[in-house]
């Protein structure tokens, strides 16, 4: 990944060391990050998700979308830009960039790269990885109606505040298992593996 040298105190809430904690963060995890509970299999299929960030009204916000109710795969729910990893793809962080510029109309050339996250092992049989850049606003995003229904940007002050955020029991294969839910923001429920990934993104941030 060629990395880009960005001015992270344009806006408040991001440490200016970054894309070194994302550095450390991945050489010290081992991939991916899974639920033993979720019994995954171990040949899960690599995919990526872009984590954009973006300066609004001088506060550091995340662009999240809403996948339409027509998709196979976690209709209707909130979600990262990004999708599976392909053979044309040189790398995870490509995958990423593609799949967002094929939802969103979010050009590559527009994202500025700051790393990655260990990857996370999905319930879908995805080794998720996922990709974090900083990206322009306002920005006008094209949305693919196939596929996404909605794109929307929530603050990282919401997201990182505990009393926005709770556990609630999901049924998996007949097994319950507690679930991270953040409060509804904009009238959107995020949850599952997209707040998990927001949750280890804010962490590193605080840690």
């Amino acid at each position: 990944m060629t990395l880009t040298k960005v001015d992270l105190t344009i806006c408040k809430g991001l440490p200016a060391n970054l894309p070194q904690r994302l550095a450390q963060k991945l050489a010290q995890t081992q991939c991916p990050i899974i639920d033993e509970r979720l019994k995954l299999p171990a040949n899960l299929h690599p995919a990526a998700v872009l984590i954009p960030l973006l300066c609004h009204q001088n506060e550091w916000h995340i662009l999240l979308t809403r996948r339409t109710e027509k998709l196979w795969s976690h209709p209707g729910q909130v979600a990262f830009p990004g999708g599976a990893w392909e053979p044309d793809d040189r790398d995870l962080v490509q995958t990423a960039l593609r799949e967002s510029f094929e939802e969103i109309s979010l050009l590559p050339e527009s994202v500025q790269l700051i790393g990655q996250m260990p990857s996370f092992g999905t319930i879908s049989f995805f080794d998720l990885t996922p990709v974090v850049g900083i990206i322009p606003w306002p920005y006008e995003l094209i949305l693919r109606p196939e596929e996404v229904a909605r794109a929307f940007i929530v603050p990282l002050s919401f997201l990182k505040d505990p009393q926005n955020r709770y556990y609630q029991d999901f049924i998996h294969e007949g097994l319950s298992h507690p679930v991270l839910y953040f409060k509804r923001y904009d009238g959107e429920l995020i949850w599952g593996i997209t707040a998990q990934i927001i949750l280890e993104f804010i962490k590193l941030l605080e840690n």
